[in-house]
């Protein structure tokens, strides 16, 4: 769970590789393309360029190197060469990165052409949802602080948390100890200690937070059809706060 200087200098060469994948994805125009389209883009962009490892690729038996939800998806979303992102849509891409053992995991939610008012907000709340909550991280702090600060700021802005998927501990394998839970209380649950790693990575629906998994066993969906955002960071706790191991060039964070 605690990481060793080396263990977390690795660590770090993961996450700004990652970083480098949302960076590629940022300068190009997503309408148009299919979800296979984009996960053969990321493939190609972590094997070649980056001589790196899609990590999710055989994870669980996933066949694919990301999860991309569109709309009312909240996540899980499998690639599909018949499905067209499409102006109007918001797409949540989900991808993870190993490079000399260690993993990253990353999310953004992104918005693809004009959208309404109301989709924009969602989107922007989701995204200072997860920086309210990495903004708690620090040593003698415990989980619950994060997911308190989560849920209370999606609940001000009238949006419900999903509570059935959660941040996690990350290294040398996907998901490790602990789970980082999107609600919470202040005080309650494991006290932090510098070296930890884990994702914050909040699911906020416009409606209900109940959500269902489709038959093809991945795909999980609002049971409202409303629209749901993601954002995710990997973090590490430092001796006096946090440190984003997958932040992007020019992101700044935004509820900090």
């Amino acid at each position: 769970m605690v990481k060793t200087p080396d263990e977390l200098a690795l660590m770090r060469i993961s996450g700004k590789l990652l970083a480098s994948v949302f960076e590629m994805l940022d300068g190009i125009d997503l309408a148009g393309r299919s979800t296979m389209e984009v996960n053969d883009l990321v493939e190609d962009f972590i094997t070649v360029d980056l001589a790196a490892r899609p990590a999710s690729k055989g994870q669980y038996g996933f066949q694919y190197v990301l999860n991309c939800s569109i709309n009312h998806v909240v996540c899980h979303g499998v690639p599909d060469p018949d499905a067209i992102i499409r102006g109007g849509d918001i797409i949540n891409l989900d991808i993870t990165l190993e490079k000399n053992g260690f993993i990253a995991d990353s999310s953004k939610t992104f918005i693809v052409g004009e959208v309404p008012p109301a989709t924009r907000r969602l989107v922007r709340v989701a995204q200072e949802a997860m920086w309210k909550g990495i903004a708690e991280v620090r040593p003698g702090a415990h989980l619950g602080d994060i997911g308190f600060a989560i849920e209370r700021h999606a609940k001000k802005h009238g949006y419900s948390v999903v509570r059935d998927y959660c941040g996690h501990g990350i290294g040398r394998e996907m998901h490790e100890e602990p789970s980082v839970l999107n609600f919470g209380r202040r005080g309650t649950g494991l006290k932090l200690r510098e070296g930890m790693v884990f994702t914050i990575e909040p699911m906020i629906n416009q409606g209900t937070r109940k959500v269902s998994t489709e038959k093809d066993g991945w795909t999980v969906v609002t049971n409202d059809r409303k629209l749901s955002a993601q954002f995710e960071h990997t973090v590490a706790v430092t001796g006096d706060g946090v440190e984003v191991l997958t932040l992007r060039s020019g992101e700044t964070m935004l509820a900090a």
